[in-house]
């Protein structure tokens, strides 16, 4: 059930990101959104551990570390990119950038973790890539700014594989609640430097700004990465970060029905083809 359930889960979850932070940076600046958010996951993280008397012993010797990298790439250097890049760019673009993360992931774990990638696999992956390729040239035909802000995208899009493929390697062992605790208080120290140093932090604590920073904090970044972490245990790399291709989608629709922004008909071609790549990616039976 985990296994059939989890993945549109966690889509949903993801994509509704993007929704709910594009109105949360009407109020306050991007890199101090993400150091609150990850911040608060911290403190939740550590509550936790606290309240049902975890060890921290599963941490021990390099572990604490390997989850750390693991953390800072994924959830620190995955998510202030992004952030950023919504700006300036629609939020369904961003998204479609970061489904470049399964190409990357694939091959780069066919090599690093030595995970089986099959033809059938190989072409859902290169439809993918197309998809994107569809709307990131139109974005950098149409507008500079735009562009820069799918360039920032792709900065997260190598925090997003980077951290994926640590995780795989060293982090699998961990008992998921003390590693994420590790994960996210490691995020949150980058995050932090990064808003301190990168930006001048600005914010207006209005309710919609409180909204988007709980959603993104309970729902997006303890839910749906902890869906994500469960995924990668149980399966490859690449089937994992295959689902990135249905957010653009998800976040398409939500974006045309939730902030008004419209989707071109080469994006619109972009996603179904995107989302065509996922579905050959996760249809082909896993082998290690």
């Amino acid at each position: 059930m985990f296994d059939r359930l989890a993945p549109f889960l966690f889509v949903l979850l993801w994509s509704s990101s993007f929704i709910t932070t594009k109105a949360g940076l009407r109020y306050v600046s991007p890199l101090l959104f993400v150091a609150v958010r990850l911040t608060a996951c911290a403190v939740v993280l550590v509550a936790l551990m606290l309240l049902l008397r975890r060890s921290w012993q599963p941490l021990a010797g390099r572990r604490w570390l390997h989850c750390a990298v693991a953390g800072a790439l994924l959830n620190a250097v995955g998510l202030m990119g992004p952030q950023a890049g919504l700006m300036i760019a629609p939020a369904a673009s961003i998204a479609l950038v970061q489904s470049l993360t399964p190409l990357l992931t694939a091959a780069s774990g066919a090599v690093l973790l030595r995970e089986r990638v099959l033809p059938g696999q190989w072409l859902g992956l290169a439809l993918g890539v197309v998809g994107v390729g569809l709307v990131v040239g139109q974005a950098a035909l149409r507008s500079a700014l735009q562009f820069d802000g799918l360039a920032l995208a792709f900065l997260g899009v190598l925090g997003l594989v980077g951290g994926t493929l640590y995780f795989g390697r060293f982090c699998r062992g961990v008992p998921l609640l003390c590693g994420a605790t590790a994960q996210f208080l490691s995020a949150a120290g980058v995050s932090a430097f990064g808003t301190w140093w990168l930006e001048t932090p600005h914010a207006d604590w209005t309710d919609i700004t409180i909204a988007a920073v709980a959603w993104n904090t309970i729902l997006v970044s303890l839910g749906g990465m902890g869906i994500y972490f469960a995924m990668l245990r149980r399966g490859t790399a690449a089937r994992t970060t295959a689902n990135f291709y249905l957010v653009p989608g998800t976040v398409a629709v939500l974006a045309w029905v939730l902030l008004g922004e419209r989707v071109s008909p080469l994006a619109m071609i972009g996603l179904v083809v995107a989302s065509a790549g996922c579905w050959l990616v996760n249809a082909v039976p896993a082998k290690h």
